[in-house]
Protein backbone atom coordinates (compact mmCIF):
# COMPACT_ATOMS: atom_id res chain seq x y z
CA UNK A 1 0.00 0.00 0.00
CA UNK A 2 1.25 3.50 -0.82
CA UNK A 3 1.39 5.59 2.38
CA UNK A 4 -1.00 8.52 2.56
CA UNK A 5 0.71 11.87 2.80
CA UNK A 6 0.03 15.53 2.26
CA UNK A 7 0.62 16.59 -1.29
CA UNK A 8 2.29 19.94 -1.66
CA UNK A 9 0.93 22.53 -4.04
CA UNK A 10 2.22 21.86 -7.54
CA UNK A 11 3.43 24.96 -9.30
CA UNK A 12 4.76 25.75 -12.72
CA UNK A 13 8.47 26.46 -13.32
CA UNK A 14 7.83 30.16 -12.68
CA UNK A 15 6.26 29.48 -9.28
CA UNK A 16 2.74 30.31 -10.46
CA UNK A 17 -0.22 27.92 -10.61
CA UNK A 18 -1.40 26.93 -14.08
CA UNK A 19 -4.37 25.02 -15.45
CA UNK A 20 -2.11 21.97 -15.81
CA UNK A 21 -0.70 22.19 -12.29
CA UNK A 22 -4.15 22.68 -10.77
CA UNK A 23 -5.53 19.70 -12.72
CA UNK A 24 -2.61 17.57 -11.54
CA UNK A 25 -3.23 18.59 -7.94
CA UNK A 26 -6.94 17.78 -8.22
CA UNK A 27 -6.25 14.36 -9.72
CA UNK A 28 -3.75 13.47 -6.99
CA UNK A 29 -6.37 14.41 -4.39
CA UNK A 30 -9.00 12.24 -6.12
CA UNK A 31 -6.57 9.34 -6.37
CA UNK A 32 -5.64 9.55 -2.70
CA UNK A 33 -9.24 9.72 -1.51
CA UNK A 34 -10.44 6.94 -3.83
CA UNK A 35 -7.60 4.60 -2.94
CA UNK A 36 -8.13 5.15 0.79
CA UNK A 37 -11.78 4.07 0.44
CA UNK A 38 -11.09 1.00 -1.72
CA UNK A 39 -11.72 -2.29 0.15
CA UNK A 40 -8.50 -3.95 1.31
CA UNK A 41 -7.04 -6.25 0.26
CA UNK A 42 -7.58 -4.94 -3.24
CA UNK A 43 -9.90 -7.14 -5.28
CA UNK A 44 -10.91 -7.37 -8.92
CA UNK A 45 -14.70 -6.96 -8.98
CA UNK A 46 -15.02 -9.71 -11.56
CA UNK A 47 -18.73 -10.46 -11.32
CA UNK A 48 -19.63 -6.77 -11.31
CA UNK A 49 -17.66 -6.31 -14.53
CA UNK A 50 -19.20 -9.47 -16.01
CA UNK A 51 -22.71 -8.14 -15.40
CA UNK A 52 -21.84 -4.70 -16.78
CA UNK A 53 -20.36 -6.20 -19.95
CA UNK A 54 -23.23 -8.67 -20.32
CA UNK A 55 -25.75 -5.84 -20.27
CA UNK A 56 -23.86 -4.01 -23.02
CA UNK A 57 -23.45 -7.11 -25.18
CA UNK A 58 -26.98 -8.51 -24.95
CA UNK A 59 -29.16 -5.47 -24.22
CA UNK A 60 -27.23 -2.95 -26.29
CA UNK A 61 -25.13 0.12 -25.72
CA UNK A 62 -26.69 3.19 -24.07
CA UNK A 63 -27.45 6.41 -25.93
CA UNK A 64 -24.11 7.88 -24.87
CA UNK A 65 -22.45 5.57 -27.42
CA UNK A 66 -24.39 6.90 -30.43
CA UNK A 67 -21.31 8.81 -31.57
CA UNK A 68 -19.59 5.43 -31.97
CA UNK A 69 -21.88 4.19 -34.73
CA UNK A 70 -18.86 4.03 -37.06
CA UNK A 71 -16.96 1.94 -34.49
CA UNK A 72 -19.22 -1.11 -34.26
CA UNK A 73 -16.45 -3.71 -34.82
CA UNK A 74 -14.43 -1.96 -32.11
CA UNK A 75 -17.28 -2.14 -29.60
CA UNK A 76 -17.76 -5.83 -30.27
CA UNK A 77 -14.05 -6.62 -30.06
CA UNK A 78 -13.49 -4.66 -26.83
CA UNK A 79 -16.52 -6.18 -25.08
CA UNK A 80 -15.95 -9.79 -26.15
CA UNK A 81 -12.23 -9.74 -25.46
CA UNK A 82 -12.84 -8.18 -22.03
CA UNK A 83 -14.91 -11.27 -21.23
CA UNK A 84 -12.01 -13.46 -22.39
CA UNK A 85 -9.52 -11.61 -20.20
CA UNK A 86 -11.82 -12.07 -17.22
CA UNK A 87 -11.97 -15.81 -17.92
CA UNK A 88 -15.36 -16.18 -19.61
CA UNK A 89 -16.06 -17.93 -22.88
CA UNK A 90 -19.05 -17.81 -25.22
CA UNK A 91 -21.62 -20.35 -26.33
CA UNK A 92 -21.85 -21.20 -30.06
CA UNK A 93 -25.00 -19.11 -30.56
CA UNK A 94 -23.38 -15.95 -29.18
CA UNK A 95 -20.25 -16.54 -31.24
CA UNK A 96 -22.31 -16.96 -34.40
CA UNK A 97 -24.21 -13.74 -33.74
CA UNK A 98 -20.88 -11.95 -33.37
CA UNK A 99 -19.53 -13.47 -36.60
CA UNK A 100 -22.65 -12.51 -38.53
CA UNK A 101 -22.54 -8.96 -37.16
CA UNK A 102 -18.91 -8.49 -38.16
CA UNK A 103 -19.32 -9.97 -41.62
CA UNK A 104 -22.11 -7.50 -42.39
CA UNK A 105 -19.43 -4.80 -42.15
CA UNK A 106 -17.27 -6.30 -44.92
CA UNK A 107 -17.18 -3.86 -47.83
CA UNK A 108 -17.63 -5.14 -51.41
CA UNK A 109 -14.47 -3.26 -52.44
CA UNK A 110 -12.38 -4.81 -49.66
CA UNK A 111 -11.78 -4.29 -45.98
CA UNK A 112 -14.39 -3.59 -43.32
CA UNK A 113 -16.36 -0.50 -42.44
CA UNK A 114 -17.36 0.75 -39.02
CA UNK A 115 -20.87 -0.58 -39.60
CA UNK A 116 -22.98 -2.22 -42.33
CA UNK A 117 -22.89 -0.17 -45.52
CA UNK A 118 -20.21 2.19 -44.25
CA UNK A 119 -17.01 3.04 -46.11
CA UNK A 120 -14.06 0.78 -45.29
CA UNK A 121 -11.12 1.89 -43.20
CA UNK A 122 -7.93 0.27 -41.99
CA UNK A 123 -8.81 0.73 -38.32
CA UNK A 124 -12.29 -0.88 -38.40
CA UNK A 125 -10.78 -3.63 -40.56
CA UNK A 126 -8.28 -4.38 -37.79
CA UNK A 127 -11.07 -4.36 -35.20
CA UNK A 128 -13.25 -6.65 -37.32
CA UNK A 129 -10.46 -9.18 -37.82
CA UNK A 130 -9.63 -9.07 -34.10
CA UNK A 131 -13.29 -9.76 -33.28
CA UNK A 132 -13.21 -12.69 -35.70
CA UNK A 133 -10.08 -14.03 -34.01
CA UNK A 134 -12.07 -13.91 -30.78
CA UNK A 135 -15.33 -15.42 -32.03
CA UNK A 136 -14.69 -16.90 -35.48
CA UNK A 137 -13.62 -20.28 -36.79
CA UNK A 138 -12.72 -22.01 -40.07
CA UNK A 139 -15.39 -23.46 -42.32
CA UNK A 140 -18.78 -22.34 -43.62
CA UNK A 141 -20.27 -19.49 -41.63
CA UNK A 142 -17.24 -19.27 -39.38
CA UNK A 143 -16.04 -15.93 -40.69
CA UNK A 144 -12.40 -16.78 -41.29
CA UNK A 145 -12.88 -18.28 -44.75
CA UNK A 146 -15.41 -15.60 -45.70
CA UNK A 147 -12.80 -12.83 -45.56
CA UNK A 148 -12.01 -11.61 -49.07
CA UNK A 149 -8.24 -11.41 -48.77
CA UNK A 150 -7.66 -10.38 -52.38
CA UNK A 151 -9.89 -7.34 -52.10
CA UNK A 152 -8.56 -6.52 -48.64
CA UNK A 153 -4.97 -6.61 -49.90
CA UNK A 154 -5.86 -4.32 -52.80
CA UNK A 155 -7.64 -2.00 -50.38
CA UNK A 156 -4.52 -1.81 -48.21
CA UNK A 157 -2.32 -1.13 -51.23
CA UNK A 158 -4.65 1.66 -52.38
CA UNK A 159 -3.92 3.44 -49.09
CA UNK A 160 -0.16 2.80 -49.18
CA UNK A 161 1.96 5.95 -49.47
CA UNK A 162 5.36 6.31 -51.20
CA UNK A 163 7.13 6.71 -47.83
CA UNK A 164 5.85 3.34 -46.55
CA UNK A 165 3.02 4.75 -44.45
CA UNK A 166 -0.73 4.17 -44.83
CA UNK A 167 -3.76 6.44 -44.88
CA UNK A 168 -6.34 5.31 -42.32
CA UNK A 169 -8.99 5.47 -45.07
CA UNK A 170 -9.55 7.07 -48.46
CA UNK A 171 -8.75 10.81 -48.44
CA UNK A 172 -7.82 10.63 -44.75
CA UNK A 173 -4.62 11.16 -42.80
CA UNK A 174 -1.46 9.11 -42.35
CA UNK A 175 -1.18 7.56 -38.90
CA UNK A 176 1.27 5.04 -37.44
CA UNK A 177 -1.72 3.25 -35.90
CA UNK A 178 -2.80 2.39 -39.44
CA UNK A 179 0.59 0.75 -39.98
CA UNK A 180 0.05 -1.38 -36.89
CA UNK A 181 -3.48 -2.31 -37.99
CA UNK A 182 -2.32 -3.35 -41.46
CA UNK A 183 0.53 -5.44 -40.08
CA UNK A 184 -1.63 -7.26 -37.53
CA UNK A 185 -4.28 -8.06 -40.11
CA UNK A 186 -1.76 -9.12 -42.75
CA UNK A 187 0.18 -11.23 -40.25
CA UNK A 188 -2.93 -13.12 -39.15
CA UNK A 189 -4.20 -13.69 -42.70
CA UNK A 190 -0.87 -14.63 -44.37
CA UNK A 191 -0.89 -11.44 -46.44
CA UNK A 192 2.42 -9.92 -45.34
CA UNK A 193 4.43 -9.37 -48.52
CA UNK A 194 7.53 -7.29 -49.36
CA UNK A 195 5.33 -5.14 -51.60
CA UNK A 196 2.96 -4.33 -48.73
CA UNK A 197 5.69 -3.31 -46.28
CA UNK A 198 8.18 -1.61 -48.64
CA UNK A 199 9.53 1.44 -46.83
CA UNK A 200 7.32 0.87 -43.79
CA UNK A 201 10.13 0.21 -41.30
CA UNK A 202 11.77 3.47 -42.32
CA UNK A 203 8.50 5.32 -41.81
CA UNK A 204 8.00 3.84 -38.33
CA UNK A 205 11.53 4.85 -37.33
CA UNK A 206 10.91 8.38 -38.62
CA UNK A 207 8.09 8.89 -36.12
CA UNK A 208 10.39 8.56 -33.09
CA UNK A 209 10.71 11.93 -31.36
CA UNK A 210 13.54 13.58 -29.44
CA UNK A 211 12.01 12.26 -26.20
CA UNK A 212 12.26 8.66 -27.37
CA UNK A 213 8.56 7.97 -27.81
CA UNK A 214 6.63 8.02 -31.08
CA UNK A 215 4.37 10.54 -32.79
CA UNK A 216 1.52 9.82 -35.18
CA UNK A 217 3.53 10.44 -38.35
CA UNK A 218 6.47 12.33 -39.82
CA UNK A 219 6.60 15.14 -42.35
CA UNK A 220 6.92 13.65 -45.87
CA UNK A 221 7.77 17.01 -47.41
CA UNK A 222 8.04 20.67 -46.52
CA UNK A 223 5.67 21.84 -49.26
CA UNK A 224 2.63 19.86 -50.41
CA UNK A 225 3.27 17.78 -53.54
CA UNK A 226 7.01 18.37 -53.24
CA UNK A 227 9.47 15.48 -53.42
CA UNK A 228 9.63 13.22 -50.39
CA UNK A 229 12.27 14.09 -47.85
CA UNK A 230 15.25 11.90 -47.20
CA UNK A 231 15.87 10.88 -43.60
CA UNK A 232 15.94 12.28 -41.05
CA UNK A 233 12.37 13.53 -41.31
CA UNK A 234 10.75 15.61 -38.56
CA UNK A 235 8.06 13.78 -36.55
CA UNK A 236 4.61 15.35 -36.57
CA UNK A 237 3.56 16.04 -32.98
CA UNK A 238 4.73 14.88 -29.59
CA UNK A 239 5.44 11.40 -28.28
CA UNK A 240 2.22 9.65 -27.26
CA UNK A 241 1.55 6.31 -25.57
CA UNK A 242 -1.00 5.09 -28.12
CA UNK A 243 1.23 5.87 -31.08
CA UNK A 244 4.22 4.42 -29.23
CA UNK A 245 2.46 1.13 -28.47
CA UNK A 246 1.48 0.72 -32.12
CA UNK A 247 4.89 1.78 -33.44
CA UNK A 248 6.96 -0.60 -31.32
CA UNK A 249 4.61 -3.52 -32.05
CA UNK A 250 4.78 -2.68 -35.75
CA UNK A 251 8.57 -2.69 -35.58
CA UNK A 252 8.52 -6.15 -33.99
CA UNK A 253 6.23 -7.49 -36.73
CA UNK A 254 8.51 -6.01 -39.39
CA UNK A 255 11.60 -7.82 -38.09
CA UNK A 256 11.57 -10.48 -40.85
CA UNK A 257 11.83 -7.63 -43.39
CA UNK A 258 14.28 -5.32 -41.60
CA UNK A 259 17.77 -5.41 -43.05
CA UNK A 260 20.74 -5.48 -40.70
CA UNK A 261 21.72 -1.91 -41.53
CA UNK A 262 18.16 -0.74 -40.74
CA UNK A 263 17.97 -2.37 -37.32
CA UNK A 264 19.67 0.56 -35.58
CA UNK A 265 17.27 3.12 -37.06
CA UNK A 266 15.14 2.80 -33.94
CA UNK A 267 16.67 3.99 -30.67
CA UNK A 268 15.36 1.29 -28.32
CA UNK A 269 17.24 2.47 -25.17
CA UNK A 270 15.85 5.97 -25.65
CA UNK A 271 12.35 4.57 -26.10
CA UNK A 272 12.74 2.45 -22.97
CA UNK A 273 13.79 5.51 -20.99
CA UNK A 274 10.72 7.42 -22.19
CA UNK A 275 8.40 4.51 -21.40
CA UNK A 276 9.50 4.07 -17.80
CA UNK A 277 9.27 7.81 -17.24
CA UNK A 278 5.63 7.68 -18.30
CA UNK A 279 4.78 5.71 -15.15
CA UNK A 280 3.45 7.97 -12.42
CA UNK A 281 5.05 8.56 -9.06
CA UNK A 282 3.79 6.89 -5.86
CA UNK A 283 1.43 9.82 -5.27
CA UNK A 284 -0.14 8.89 -8.63
CA UNK A 285 -0.41 5.24 -7.55
CA UNK A 286 1.73 3.91 -10.38
CA UNK A 287 -0.62 4.74 -13.24
CA UNK A 288 0.81 5.56 -16.65
CA UNK A 289 0.38 8.83 -18.53
CA UNK A 290 0.36 8.98 -22.32
CA UNK A 291 2.43 12.15 -22.76
CA UNK A 292 4.92 14.16 -20.77
CA UNK A 293 3.36 16.44 -18.15
CA UNK A 294 -0.13 15.01 -18.69
CA UNK A 295 -2.47 13.26 -16.28
CA UNK A 296 -2.35 9.51 -15.65
CA UNK A 297 -4.96 7.47 -17.52
CA UNK A 298 -5.85 3.81 -17.05
CA UNK A 299 -5.74 2.96 -20.77
CA UNK A 300 -1.99 3.66 -20.83
CA UNK A 301 -1.58 0.74 -18.46
CA UNK A 302 -1.59 -1.19 -21.73
CA UNK A 303 -0.26 1.23 -24.32
CA UNK A 304 2.83 1.93 -22.21
CA UNK A 305 2.93 -1.05 -19.85
CA UNK A 306 2.31 -3.55 -22.65
CA UNK A 307 4.98 -1.92 -24.82
CA UNK A 308 7.59 -2.83 -22.24
CA UNK A 309 7.07 -6.52 -22.98
CA UNK A 310 7.76 -5.83 -26.65
CA UNK A 311 10.88 -3.85 -25.76
CA UNK A 312 12.09 -6.75 -23.64
CA UNK A 313 11.73 -9.08 -26.63
CA UNK A 314 13.79 -6.71 -28.79
CA UNK A 315 16.68 -6.35 -26.33
CA UNK A 316 16.56 -9.67 -24.49
CA UNK A 317 19.56 -11.99 -24.94
CA UNK A 318 18.99 -14.18 -21.87
CA UNK A 319 18.73 -17.91 -22.17
CA UNK A 320 15.59 -19.63 -20.96
CA UNK A 321 15.93 -21.55 -17.73
CA UNK A 322 13.26 -24.08 -18.57
CA UNK A 323 12.56 -24.35 -14.86
CA UNK A 324 8.94 -25.40 -14.62
CA UNK A 325 9.24 -26.87 -11.14
CA UNK A 326 9.16 -23.47 -9.45
CA UNK A 327 5.64 -22.70 -10.64
CA UNK A 328 3.54 -21.65 -7.67
CA UNK A 329 -0.20 -22.07 -7.41
CA UNK A 330 -0.61 -18.68 -5.69
CA UNK A 331 1.87 -15.89 -6.33
CA UNK A 332 -0.18 -13.31 -4.47
CA UNK A 333 1.98 -10.88 -2.55
CA UNK A 334 1.37 -8.11 -0.09
CA UNK A 335 3.48 -5.03 0.48
CA UNK A 336 5.79 -6.72 2.97
CA UNK A 337 6.88 -9.71 0.86
CA UNK A 338 6.90 -8.15 -2.62
CA UNK A 339 10.40 -8.02 -4.09
CA UNK A 340 11.42 -6.48 -7.38
CA UNK A 341 12.86 -8.90 -9.93
CA UNK A 342 14.99 -8.47 -13.02
CA UNK A 343 12.08 -9.51 -15.25
CA UNK A 344 10.08 -6.32 -14.76
CA UNK A 345 11.12 -3.09 -16.43
CA UNK A 346 8.61 -1.03 -14.44
CA UNK A 347 6.76 -1.09 -11.10
CA UNK A 348 4.13 -3.72 -11.86
CA UNK A 349 2.95 -3.79 -8.24
CA UNK A 350 2.10 -0.07 -8.29
CA UNK A 351 0.33 -0.45 -11.63
CA UNK A 352 -1.89 -3.23 -10.29
CA UNK A 353 -2.71 -1.02 -7.32
CA UNK A 354 -3.77 1.79 -9.64
CA UNK A 355 -6.01 -0.45 -11.73
CA UNK A 356 -7.59 -2.26 -8.78
CA UNK A 357 -7.56 0.58 -6.28
CA UNK A 358 -8.74 3.56 -8.34
CA UNK A 359 -9.57 2.26 -11.83
CA UNK A 360 -12.69 0.21 -11.10
CA UNK A 361 -16.21 1.62 -11.07
CA UNK A 362 -18.54 0.28 -8.38
CA UNK A 363 -21.30 -0.24 -10.93
CA UNK A 364 -19.02 -2.21 -13.25
CA UNK A 365 -16.47 -1.43 -15.91
CA UNK A 366 -13.13 0.32 -15.62
CA UNK A 367 -12.37 3.99 -16.11
CA UNK A 368 -9.68 6.49 -16.98
CA UNK A 369 -9.38 7.74 -13.38
CA UNK A 370 -11.67 8.61 -10.43
CA UNK A 371 -14.62 10.88 -11.29
CA UNK A 372 -14.64 9.55 -14.86
CA UNK A 373 -17.34 7.22 -16.18
CA UNK A 374 -16.42 3.67 -17.21
CA UNK A 375 -16.52 2.77 -20.90
CA UNK A 376 -15.71 -0.26 -23.01
CA UNK A 377 -12.45 1.22 -24.34
CA UNK A 378 -10.98 1.87 -20.90
CA UNK A 379 -12.37 -1.41 -19.57
CA UNK A 380 -10.60 -3.46 -22.22
CA UNK A 381 -7.24 -1.70 -22.18
CA UNK A 382 -7.21 -1.47 -18.38
CA UNK A 383 -7.73 -5.23 -18.17
CA UNK A 384 -4.94 -5.67 -20.74
CA UNK A 385 -2.75 -3.49 -18.53
CA UNK A 386 -3.61 -5.58 -15.49
CA UNK A 387 -2.72 -8.67 -17.50
CA UNK A 388 0.70 -7.37 -18.51
CA UNK A 389 1.39 -6.34 -14.90
CA UNK A 390 0.55 -9.85 -13.67
CA UNK A 391 2.15 -12.03 -16.34
CA UNK A 392 5.52 -12.05 -18.04
CA UNK A 393 4.90 -12.93 -21.69
CA UNK A 394 8.06 -13.27 -23.75
CA UNK A 395 9.28 -14.54 -27.10
CA UNK A 396 10.50 -18.06 -26.42
CA UNK A 397 13.65 -19.19 -28.21
CA UNK A 398 12.85 -22.86 -27.65
CA UNK A 399 9.31 -22.44 -28.99
CA UNK A 400 10.69 -20.63 -32.04
CA UNK A 401 13.14 -23.46 -32.75
CA UNK A 402 10.35 -26.02 -32.40
CA UNK A 403 8.05 -24.13 -34.75
CA UNK A 404 10.80 -23.82 -37.38
CA UNK A 405 11.52 -27.53 -37.17
CA UNK A 406 7.84 -28.46 -37.51
CA UNK A 407 7.03 -26.01 -40.31
CA UNK A 408 5.36 -27.56 -43.36
CA UNK A 409 5.33 -25.68 -46.65
CA UNK A 410 1.79 -24.84 -47.74
CA UNK A 411 0.03 -22.81 -50.40
CA UNK A 412 0.91 -19.15 -49.97
CA UNK A 413 -1.49 -16.27 -50.50
CA UNK A 414 -0.56 -14.02 -53.38
CA UNK A 415 -2.85 -11.23 -54.59
CA UNK A 416 -4.17 -12.00 -58.05
CA UNK A 417 -3.93 -8.35 -59.11
CA UNK A 418 -0.41 -7.69 -57.85
CA UNK A 419 1.89 -6.06 -60.39
CA UNK A 420 4.97 -7.41 -58.61
CA UNK A 421 6.41 -10.74 -59.68
CA UNK A 422 6.19 -13.32 -56.94
CA UNK A 423 9.46 -14.64 -55.52
CA UNK A 424 10.55 -18.23 -55.97
CA UNK A 425 8.53 -20.59 -53.80
CA UNK A 426 11.51 -21.41 -51.57
CA UNK A 427 11.97 -17.72 -50.78
CA UNK A 428 8.26 -17.25 -50.15
CA UNK A 429 8.08 -20.27 -47.83
CA UNK A 430 11.14 -19.15 -45.85
CA UNK A 431 9.65 -15.69 -45.40
CA UNK A 432 6.25 -17.06 -44.35
CA UNK A 433 7.92 -19.37 -41.88
CA UNK A 434 9.78 -16.51 -40.20
CA UNK A 435 6.65 -14.35 -40.00
CA UNK A 436 4.77 -17.28 -38.50
CA UNK A 437 7.52 -18.14 -36.03
CA UNK A 438 8.01 -14.54 -34.87
CA UNK A 439 4.30 -14.19 -34.13
CA UNK A 440 3.69 -17.69 -32.73
CA UNK A 441 6.69 -18.02 -30.40
CA UNK A 442 5.34 -15.82 -27.59
CA UNK A 443 4.71 -17.73 -24.37
CA UNK A 444 3.76 -17.01 -20.79
CA UNK A 445 6.48 -17.50 -18.17
CA UNK A 446 4.59 -19.65 -15.67
CA UNK A 447 7.23 -19.05 -12.99
CA UNK A 448 6.90 -15.28 -12.73
CA UNK A 449 3.23 -14.30 -12.55
CA UNK A 450 2.50 -12.03 -9.59
CA UNK A 451 -0.79 -10.76 -8.23
CA UNK A 452 -1.58 -7.88 -5.91
CA UNK A 453 -4.19 -9.02 -3.41
CA UNK A 454 -4.55 -12.70 -4.29
CA UNK A 455 -4.64 -15.02 -7.28
CA UNK A 456 -8.41 -14.47 -7.43
CA UNK A 457 -7.49 -11.17 -9.10
CA UNK A 458 -5.89 -13.04 -11.99
CA UNK A 459 -6.83 -12.17 -15.56
CA UNK A 460 -5.67 -14.14 -18.57
CA UNK A 461 -2.30 -13.44 -20.18
CA UNK A 462 -2.33 -11.21 -23.27
CA UNK A 463 -0.18 -11.37 -26.40
CA UNK A 464 1.95 -8.18 -26.29
CA UNK A 465 1.71 -7.64 -30.05
CA UNK A 466 -1.87 -8.59 -30.84
CA UNK A 467 -3.84 -7.75 -27.66
CA UNK A 468 -5.50 -11.17 -27.76
CA UNK A 469 -4.99 -14.42 -25.90
CA UNK A 470 -2.00 -16.39 -27.14
CA UNK A 471 -4.20 -19.42 -27.87
CA UNK A 472 -6.49 -17.29 -30.05
CA UNK A 473 -3.56 -15.97 -32.09
CA UNK A 474 -2.12 -19.45 -32.48
CA UNK A 475 -5.41 -20.83 -33.81
CA UNK A 476 -5.97 -18.31 -36.60
CA UNK A 477 -2.33 -18.38 -37.70
CA UNK A 478 -2.24 -22.16 -37.83
CA UNK A 479 -5.28 -22.01 -40.09
CA UNK A 480 -4.10 -19.38 -42.56
CA UNK A 481 -0.50 -20.64 -42.70
CA UNK A 482 -1.64 -24.23 -43.22
CA UNK A 483 0.04 -25.58 -40.10
CA UNK A 484 -1.38 -28.37 -37.99
CA UNK A 485 -1.16 -27.68 -34.24
CA UNK A 486 0.79 -30.29 -32.32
Amino acid sequence: MIPSRAISRILGPDGLPTFTSEAQKAVEKDLRETYSKAPKPLALQRMTHFNWLKTLLFQGLPASYKSQDASQPWMLFWIMQSFQLLGAGFDPVTKQRAIDTVMKCQHPDGGFGGGPGQEPGILPTYAAISALVCAGRPGPGGGWDDIDRNKMYNFFMSLKQPDGSFLVSKDAEVDVRAVYAVLVTATFLDMLTPELVAGTASFVASTQTYEGGFASASAPYYISNDIFLDEPRPPLGEAHGGYAGCAIAAWAMLEPFIKEEEASALNIPKFLRWLVWMQGEPREYGGFRGRSNKLVDNCYSWWCGGSLAVVESLIDTREETGDEQNVQEDNSLDEDDWEDTEWWLYDNKNLQEYILGVGQDKAGGLRDKPNKKPDVYHTFYSLCGLSTAQHRVYRSKSTAEKLRAEWKDSTAFWPSTSKVKQDDDAVVQARRREIYVQARSWREDETSHRYVGSSTNRVNATHPIFTLLISQCDAIMDHFYGQQPK
